[in-house]
């Protein structure tokens, strides 16, 4: 039964152990050369049961055959034609692979000495005149070929010699090699248990407090303690569960005795004071008789899993109050065009005392205030049109200072810090112009009894996308906007970035400031990130991508005087599917001197146009309508009429509709105002 589990090496030399090739060859050959058959015959005859007999007539014969075979000796007659025996032996021993084979010459005259020595000098070992005696040639092959089988056999156990000696070290160095691999598995091993998350554990049965008897891993690297220091202090462990996770946890610890495998999670303060969330496994391992032995179980950090999956449900719950709030945007829009459109009609055709001129004017700031609003909701669910350019952050910091001399007050101080070599960002400029006065501005709400607020940029740089970021890896521009007011609770961070939540008393926000800088940053390709503690302050970083070198840098234009020439009266086709903006709408275009003809539906727009295409100098339509959308209406009318003049009005903004669904018609956001018209029919197209 042992022989079936010999080692590797015995086997090994086994094999080296096989019958040797060279053993298994034919019997020892000699090689007969005459140019007379009938000697050749004779030979053959005699000595034909003590070796193979190979015969040759000729010296060129006898040479192709050493080519081929080996020989133990060679039996070479002197006098031949063409090569003779001497010119033959010459030859014989002037190659390498024979120059070792016996030749005996044979001879049937010149018995003379000098013959002889000639024959000696010319390589042979020995002379046979003719006629040849059986017993004395036979005699003399024996001996040659004894000799020949002798060498080869003390070859043949050399080399299985060799053989056995190269097994040997074959397998010493395979040996050598499993233990080498072993070795560095086992070091392998421990090198990735070390750098996991995860420690591994054996526990008493009855340890009370929890005290693991083992553990491998960086347990120090896990939890910021050492294992000995957990041993001295048993009561550690449970000490430091977090209050809310304390009595779960050791419930469900306490039931491992019972045989219940252990899977609980749990928070745990680690030596730097902060929390992580661990995942503890545990099962009871028995004897072969089923008695409980020991714990064995696993503890994982899942730290990092826990808080991408509270910002996987943070990024859904923004997206949804996103789409919600963009839904809500569009129909607002379309009741603000109307109310105030309305109330320019009243405006321009009504005689109005003073009195109710200033009802008017309180009623159109109120309805350009729901506007305002309306647009900070589109930036929040990144709806609004952005045209980004490069910003200089210098020139923004001059504009954003202006813009607040007067409104931060004396006892607020704005302090910029900007790196001598930020870069400029890449960004809608009167957007980010409006999200750094609305950080400002929470800022100072922030300290009532005043302060600084510091506004510092610089370049920040992300080659991988780790931790909390959801960046892309490349190069950023960070504007960050701090106060040392009273700060914000951990648990209400990461709720002050939804729209209408605030922090402020009753009628001191609107909850909308944050909530567009937010929308704004994920828009324009990047992210807010906000640190804030209790009694000392808050920092709020946008993150915007820096402006590539390709980029247009943002400049202000001068108004062109031609800008404000009026439009000459044009024929418009009006369409809207809403009824109080198409109403107020066409009244805009009378007033201003246009002919209006308006419908309801693209369906009948497109009707009438292919009725009469003469008929009108341009189309105004909706976006978003039923049955047949503007920019649908647009392309249709356009396979009738190519370049036909058409402008989109919209209360849903959307960045990418002018440029994947109609690239060369101008669009305008809803509200608008009769000068804001009067500017798109100027540029129509």
């Amino acid at each position: 039964m042992r022989a079936k589990n010999l080692p590797t090496r015995t086997a090994t030399i086994a094999e080296a152990l096989v019958i040797d090739p060279h053993a298994a060859e034919d019997r020892a050959k000699v090689l007969v050369v005459d140019d007379d058959e009938r000697n050749l015959l004779a030979i053959t005859h005699v000595l034909e049961d003590v070796a193979e007999v190979v015969v040759a007539t000729s010296g060129e014969e006898a040479l192709r055959q050493l080519l081929k075979t080996e020989f133990a000796v060679i039996l070479l007659d002197v006098y031949m034609p063409g090569i003779d025996g001497y010119e033959t032996a010459q030859i014989i021993r002037s190659r390498e692979q024979t120059k070792r084979v016996p030749i005996v010459f044979l001879s049937a005259v010149n018995k003379e000495s000098e013959h002889l020595l000639r024959g000696y000098s010319m390589g042979a070992v020995d002379y046979v005149f003719k006629p040849v005696e059986p017993m004395v040639i036979r005699s003399k092959v024996a001996v040659f070929v004894d000799l020949f089988t002798m060498t080869k056999e003390i070859q043949r156990k050399a080399r299985q010699e060799q053989a056995l000696l190269d097994a040997n070290l074959r397998a010493n160095a395979e040996r050598l090699r499993i233990e080498q691999e072993l070795r560095l598995a086992e070091q392998r091993q421990a090198a990735i248990i070390e750098s996991l998350p995860i420690i591994l554990y054996l526990e008493e049965i009855d340890a009370d407090p929890r005290i693991p008897k083992f553990v491998s891993g960086n347990f120090q690297a896990l939890t910021g303690y050492a294992f000995e220091e957990i041993q001295q202090t048993p009561s550690l462990w449970v000490e430091r569960l977090h209050p809310e996770d304390r009595a779960r946890a050791v419930e469900a610890l306490t039931a491992r005795r019972l045989g219940q495998s252990l899977s609980v999670e749990y928070r745990w303060l680690c030596a730097d004071g902060t929390y992580k969330h661990f995942l503890d496994q545990a099962v009871l391992l028995r004897d072969s008789y089923g008695n409980p032995v020991e714990f064995a179980g696993t503890l994982l950090d899942v730290t990092e899993r826990k808080e991408l999956e509270s910002q996987l449900t943070q990024a859904r719950k923004m997206d949804a109050i996103g789409q919600l709030t963009g839904g809500i945007a569009h129909d607002f829009n379309n009741l603000l065009a109307a109310v105030l459109g309305g109330l320019g009609m009243i405006e321009r055709r009504l005689p109005l005392s003073d009195d109710q001129a200033k009802i008017v004017g309180m009623t159109r700031h109120a309805a350009e205030q729901g506007a305002e609003l309306v647009k900070h909701l589109l930036a929040f669910a990144r709806r609004q049109k952005l045209e980004p350019a490069s910003i200089q952050i210098p020139r923004l910091a001059q504009s954003v200072t202006s813009l607040l001399a007067h409104t931060l007050g004396g006892m607020v101080e704005l302090d910029w810090k900007i790196a001598d070599t930020v870069s400029p960002v890449y960004a809608d400029a009167a957007q980010l112009e409006l999200a750094v006065m609305n950080l400002i501005i929470n800022a100072r709400d922030a300290m009532p009894e005043g302060g600084v607020v510091t506004v510092a940029a610089e370049d920040r740089e992300i080659t991988e996308q780790v931790g909390r970021t959801g960046l892309a890896p490349g190069q950023y521009v960070v504007i960050g906007v701090g106060d040392t007011g009273c700060g914000i609770a951990p648990e209400l961070i990461e709720q002050v970035l939804e729209p209408f939540f605030t922090t402020k008393p009753v009628g001191k926000g609107t909850g909308l400031g944050l909530s567009m800088v937010y929308g704004f940053a994920q828009q324009s390709g990047g992210e807010v990130r906000v640190d804030s503690e209790l009694g000392k302050g808050t920092c709020v970083e946008v993150w915007l991508p820096r402006a590539p070198d390709s980029a247009v840098e943002m400049v202000l234009g001068i108004a062109d005087a031609a800008a404000e020439a009026p439009v000459a009266a044009i024929r418009i086709l009006l369409v809207d599917d809403h009824d109080g903006v198409r109403a107020t709408t066409a009244a805009l275009l009378e007033d201003l001197g246009h002919t209006v003809r308006h419908v309801t539906e693209g369906a009948h727009a497109l009707e009438l146009f292919r009725r009469d295409p003469g008929a009108f100098d341009l189309l105004i339509t909706d976006y978003a309508m039923p049955r047949m959308s503007g920019a649908e209406l647009v392309r249709q009318v356009r396979g009738e009429a190519a370049d036909f003049p058409a402008l989109i009005i919209t209360g849903y903004a959307q960045a990418d509709l002018n440029a994947s669904e109609s690239p060369d018609v101008r669009f305008l956001a809803k509200p608008f105002t009769a000068e804001q018209l009067k500017t798109a029919l100027r540029e129509r197209r």
